[in-house]
């Protein structure tokens, strides 16, 4: 039992530092209890006003909630203050809960949706590889995200993640095909690696040497930066999209 403990602690570890998004989970959960859940680190959705600023809903795990950092600390935050200092004016909402998975984030899209939603950036589905479930239901989960976005006028970033070695060459290429396989079919834009100068850096990362620092998380702002800031552009040159019945 211990060794097959300390396989699954090292799948996990392995999993969060190569790829994008994960939570703060162990060996002691089993993939079918319910997750464990962290505060929203920025105000909650609340009914639109017509004064209210339009909304970048950020949607993950741990690693978008903050896991271990100040709220102002999070990349949602960060992003934020880059949004305020480019001068467009939007609220960024960190719906990030840790230990959620694509099945999770379909389960609560339409609250996190409340308001004025311009953009969604979805970062889930590695809590799915480290479950170890179906990635033909990852894929679909995430085909529901996107299309539930999309038909209430959002437009969709997607993070794509790495699987790590252990998983094996086979499992690690269909992983990370599925999202290049739905970022070109809905012709999104692609964040490559949300971790990407972050993972396996000691120096950018907390002591369980998994979760992004407040410098880590700097870096990660940035990377959502490059494909975020031209979408938020272009959303607010243009006229609101008209959602439409999912």
């Amino acid at each position: 039992m211990k060794a097959q403990c300390n396989r699954v602690g090292s799948f996990a570890i392995s999993l969060l530092v190569i790829s994008s998004s994960l939570l703060a989970g162990g060996c002691g959960r089993t993939g079918t209890e319910a997750p464990e859940t962290l505060p929203v680190l920025a105000p909650a959705p609340t009914d639109a006003a017509p004064t209210a600023r339009p909304r970048i809903v950020v949607l993950g795990d741990s690693l978008t909630a903050g896991f271990g950092l100040p709220r102002e600390a999070s990349y949602p935050a960060v992003l934020q203050n880059k949004l305020d200092a480019a001068g467009l004016n939007y609220q960024v909402i960190n719906a990030g809960i840790s230990g959620d998975t694509s099945a999770g984030g379909v389960e609560r899209l339409d609250w996190s949706l409340d308001g004025d939603v311009r953009i969604v950036v979805i970062a889930l589905g590695a809590n799915d590889g480290l479950r170890g479930l179906p990635l033909n239901q990852m894929e679909a989960n995430l085909r529901t995200l996107i299309e539930r976005a999309r038909a209430r006028g959002a437009h969709v970033i997607l993070a794509g993640l790495k699987a790590p070695a252990e998983a094996g060459p086979d499992y690690g290429a269909q992983f990370e095909a599925v999202y290049r396989k739905l970022a070109q079919q809905y012709r999104l834009p692609l964040i490559p690696s949300l971790l990407e100068g972050v993972a396996g850096r000691e120096d950018l990362n907390l002591e369980d040497g998994i979760h992004p620092n407040a410098r880590g998380a700097a870096i990660v702002a940035d990377n959502v930066w490059k494909f975020l800031e031209p979408v938020a552009r272009q959303q607010l040159a243009q006229p609101r999209s008209t959602p439409t019945t999912p």
